[in-house]
């Protein structure tokens, strides 16, 4: 079982920049992959940002060149730097671990609200 905790959402106003992290309850190092997810109210849950093991990376193109998601193994937490953000990125994150191709676990999720 691994435990995932989110934090660093908030309200932020468009144009700025805010950084999330997911802290895991134990090493991510061998895990195959971990992504972060995001779900705005009346819309489905949507893939934002993957990492792999080997430290590979790809976004939906909706965040591309705004966003970066990272991963510091010995903290085993991950990130995603949202910079140059927009009202459209209002969505509640959440942090997904994938320590094999058969296995999936969530976090509860950090609100983050883009609004002047």
């Amino acid at each position: 079982q691994v435990e995932l905790v989110e934090s660093g959402g908030g309200l932020v106003q468009p144009g700025g920049s805010l950084k999330l992290s997911c802290a895991a309850s134990g090493s991510i190092s061998s895990f195959y992959a971990m992504r972060w997810y995001r779900q705005a109210p009346g819309n489905e849950r949507e893939l934002v940002a993957t990492i792999t093991r080997r430290g590979s990376t790809n976004y939906a193109d909706s965040v591309k060149g705004r966003f970066s998601i990272s991963r510091d193994n010995a903290k085993n937490t991950l990130y995603l730097q949202m910079n140059s953000l927009k009202p459209e990125d209002t969505a509640v994150y959440y942090c997904n671990a994938a320590p094999s191709l058969m296995q999936n676990y969530w976090g509860q999720g950090t609100q983050v609200t883009v609004s002047s």
